[in-house]
């Protein structure tokens, strides 16, 4: 991996659908990504031939070849499988027995040719709404499988959190991030950068992509690439498929928008900051078109229950939160 300048931070984003890394680059930032998901296949020679000439990350183990990132996708909807997947709902999946392997190996593929002594910063999500939660396990095995790959300074940062850093340096980093992951939408405030509030939301992608399989049939894996490729939120559809997306994304905006309302009103311990802010909307569940707009019709329908000025699509969505803790490793 070649630069004109030297790394000495590196920002990561461990998200439930995706892996994202971002370093600095003369431009601003360069990102490499995969998605975080893997699925395998009976070993053949002839098999790992064709994906080493197509340079298909994978790795063989034993009588199996591991096929992760984005081309697993593609693979399990051939084979009419799911995905596995090393995470769920923000954290290490523990009914997934090869999740830290997967993981590392993701990572070591994403990571290769960065340096070792940079500082290595990766997001956390934050407690569900209502709950302490504990992230303890989650963040600790995090930073042993980082100083497998020889890191040897390791943080971490609140996904949320890291959006505002990443999107809201023009209002001095005082507004609301909200990032619409696989697992969790993330949801956080800050005023001048000090976080205020942070909560996250059990629905994400991964909540619409099963939501919509129940009722149509359909494989989650299926409909992740159906919804993708084709789905946007500015109609009204007779497909039973596009009809349950939007439905399912309608209850999961509400269910954001429900939250921010709720902690914004909860008396004394509600966060005060004095004035409407921005709000910035990330992640790979802004994609579809129209998103933005039903997101800010919801948050008008709250009222001033919730202080805000204007709702924000992030530059980059699928790069957001990466940026962002990029921008606060390079700070520390």
């Amino acid at each position: 991996m070649s630069r004109t300048q030297p790394i000495t931070a590196i920002g990561l984003d461990v998200g439930t659908s995706r892996i994202v890394t971002a370093v600095p680059s003369p431009d601003g930032q360069t990102f490499q990504s995969q998605l975080n998901a893997f699925v395998a296949v009976p070993y053949l020679k002839l098999t790992e031939t064709s994906l080493q000439r197509g340079r298909v990350p994978h790795s063989v183990a034993g009588d199996q070849i591991i096929v992760y990132g984005d081309e697993s996708e593609r693979m399990a909807d051939l084979l009419g499988r799911e995905v596995r997947r090393p995470m769920t709902r923000g954290l290490l999946n523990s009914n997934e027995p090869e999740c830290m392997l997967q993981i590392q190996t993701m990572l070591g593929a994403l990571l290769d040719g960065t340096p070792r002594d940079a500082r290595l910063y990766f997001s956390v999500p934050a407690p569900a709404l209502g709950s302490e939660g504990d992230l303890t396990y989650h963040e600790a095995t995090m930073r042993q499988i980082l100083e497998k790959l020889g890191f040897r300074e390791t943080g971490s940062l609140n996904e949320g959190l890291a959006v505002i850093y990443a999107e809201l340096e023009d209002s001095n980093y005082t507004g609301i991030g909200v990032s619409f992951g696989g697992g969790l939408c993330n949801v956080a405030a800050a005023y001048m950068s000090v976080p205020v509030l942070s909560f996250s939301i059990p629905k994400g992608g991964d909540f619409i992509d099963q939501s919509a399989a129940n009722v149509t049939g359909e494989t989650v894996n299926r409909i992740r690439m159906l919804k993708e490729d084709s789905f946007h939120l500015n109609g009204h559809y007779s497909d039973k498929l596009m009809q349950a997306l939007t439905v399912y994304y309608d209850d999961m905006i509400q269910s954001v928008v429900d939250g921010l309302k709720s902690t914004f009103q909860s008396g004394r311990k509600a966060p005060k900051v004095g004035r409407s802010v921005p709000l910035v909307v990330s992640g790979g569940g802004v994609l579809p078109q129209g998103f933005r707009e039903r997101f800010q019709k919801a948050v008008e329908d709250a009222g001033s229950a919730i202080p805000v000025s204007e709702v924000r699509l992030a530059e980059s969505p699928l790069h957001t939160t990466a940026k962002g803790v990029l921008v606060y490793a390079l700070s520390e």
